[in-house]
């Protein structure tokens, strides 16, 4: 079944929509040391592998009937151990970005409110949770309609700051390249590229029509890559890398790349503006990640979904990271750090190139598409995850 250009482009933005989150906040502050140049390389690699796993993903998706999940798809190929490997790394990947949701919009709220009230970073995190927890109790449907509000706000804050900010930028701050952190860039762009848990969704959408999803992933991922280079181009072209408010002194307090332009701007708009983009990056993504965990759960304990199933679901995702985010109201850098560096890394990296192993290579499995390339593509992808593995390590025994 052939599909229209419409539904082509809808599955691209649905691609680009789950690709742009919080990851975008921590960017220039994880890479700026490595420098302008030198990122944006990583973020190339990034999105050709992130690409490259994302039909991989199609390939597996298209072995297995319409519904499958990743659970599912790892059972079938890899079994039980498997199963279970994809079930902690989801926990671990989706946990971790919650509590930098919490951790981040409990800063914003914080900041936002400072003129009229002196809250605690606690507090901050508690009235974010009290604010937009209803809505994801309330499900898919409700978060759909203020999702739409949300994404034309990100859209719109995004363009604004562009605008605004792009007469700021300093070219002189962009010559800065030390090509030794390259690598230390890594894990975080794992993150900001992650997507493709949406593909087996994309699949069902897109009617199977290899053509269609292929096109609207490889577009659809290379929207953000796009965004990402500008909006690199602008905090690393206004935030020095050093000093008091550098981007440095920013990674070390684990706040978001928005955070230093109070300092290195005197027009508070253009700050304002980077705030409204930080919120809604973050508000965003705290909606598809914890209503992605409420229906994981929902499906893999079996707890129904009716109103006391559903607050006890949301007691469980929504009380552990915020008690940890209490005690750590710095973690947010870190989080998103680990939930790349890990996370990303193995449940949608290296599990999609040991599914497709396994199904082409021992069950003989095939469908009407194939990743080229073969076995050494495969190998390829499977060294740049050790790779990107072996930095993330590296960084947390340095301390980097």
């Amino acid at each position: 079944m052939k599909t229209d250009t419409f539904h082509k482009v809808k599955g691209a933005l649905l691609i680009a929509g789950t690709t742009i989150g919080a990851g975008v906040l921590a960017l220039p502050v994880l890479t700026g040391v490595a420098g302008f140049v030198p990122s944006l390389l990583v973020y190339f690699l990034c999105w050709l592998f992130m690409a490259s796993t994302g039909l991989l993903f199609l390939e597996v998706s298209l072995w297995m009937p319409e519904g499958a999940n990743i659970i599912t798809m790892a059972e079938r190929t890899l079994g039980k151990v498997g199963k279970y490997a994809a079930w902690g790394l989801y926990l671990f990947l989706f946990y971790c970005l919650t509590l930098a949701y919490i951790v981040g919009s409990g800063g914003l709220l914080v900041e936002a409110l400072s003129p009229l009230a002196q809250l605690k970073a606690w507090q901050g995190q508690l009235l974010f949770l009290i604010l937009f927890v209803p809505f994801v109790y309330a499900g898919a449907r409700v978060i759909g309609r203020l999702n739409v509000v949300m994404m034309v706000g990100l859209g719109a804050s995004y363009c604004a700051f562009v605008v605004l900010g792009a007469p700021h930028v300093q070219s002189n701050l962009l010559h800065h390249a030390n090509w030794k952190h390259l690598w230390y860039a890594l894990p975080i762009s794992f993150i900001a590229f992650a997507y493709q848990g949406t593909v087996p969704t994309l699949v069902s959408y897109l009617h199977r029509d290899v053509k269609a999803i292929r096109w609207a992933i490889i577009v659809g991922s290379f929207v953000p890559f796009i965004a990402y280079v500008i909006w690199q181009w602008l905090i690393l072209g206004i935030v020095p890398i050093e000093g008091p408010y550098g981007l440095l002194a920013t990674a070390q307090e684990g706040q978001t790349a928005v955070h230093p332009l109070r300092e290195a701007l005197n027009t508070p708009l253009v700050y304002l503006v980077g705030q409204y983009f930080a919120f809604f990056a973050l508000v965003t993504s705290f909606f598809g990640v914890t209503l992605g965990l409420v229906d994981f759960l929902a499906d893999g304990t079996g707890i129904k979904k009716d109103w006391q199933g559903k607050l006890l679901l949301c007691s469980i995702v929504f009380i552990p990271p915020f008690l940890f985010a209490s005690l750590h109201p710095h973690v947010f850098l870190v989080a998103l750090e680990y939930a790349g560096g890990f996370g990303t890394a193995l449940l949608l990296g290296l599990l999609p190139i040991l599914m497709v192993w396994k199904g082409r290579y021992v069950l003989g499995l095939k469908a009407e598409y194939t990743v080229e390339g073969g076995r050494p593509f495969l190998l390829f992808l499977t060294a740049f995850v050790l790779i990107e593995l072996a930095c993330q390590v590296a960084a947390i025994l340095l301390g980097e």
